[in-house]
């Protein structure tokens, strides 16, 4: 497995890990927290964004609704009919 480093063993998998520290003036949205952060702070899987700015991270709730309405009613997100209706027969 992993190499011993200072009488422990390390993981191979932390090679991969990524760093959970933003950049200064990246802005997130933590949805665990429902708060806004400077830097990621959170998991991945728990926020959204980067945002340019603070504000607009505070709007990320808003924004996400706004576009999911979109994509709701957008036909071009929605599987055209098949050409035997629903259940797959046709009427012959």
């Amino acid at each position: 497995m992993g190499e011993h480093v200072g009488g422990e063993r390390s993981c191979p998998m932390a090679l991969f890990k990524k760093r959970t520290v933003g950049k200064p003036g990246e802005w997130f949205y933590c949805l665990e927290h429902q708060k806004v952060e400077e830097g990621p702070d959170c998991p991945g899987k728990d926020r959204f964004g980067p945002y340019a700015t603070r504000t607009e991270a505070e709007h990320a709730m808003q924004t996400a609704r706004e576009r999911n309405l979109e994509w709701e009613n957008d036909p071009r997100w929605h599987d055209a009919p098949s050409a035997g209706g629903a259940d797959g027969d046709r009427d012959d």
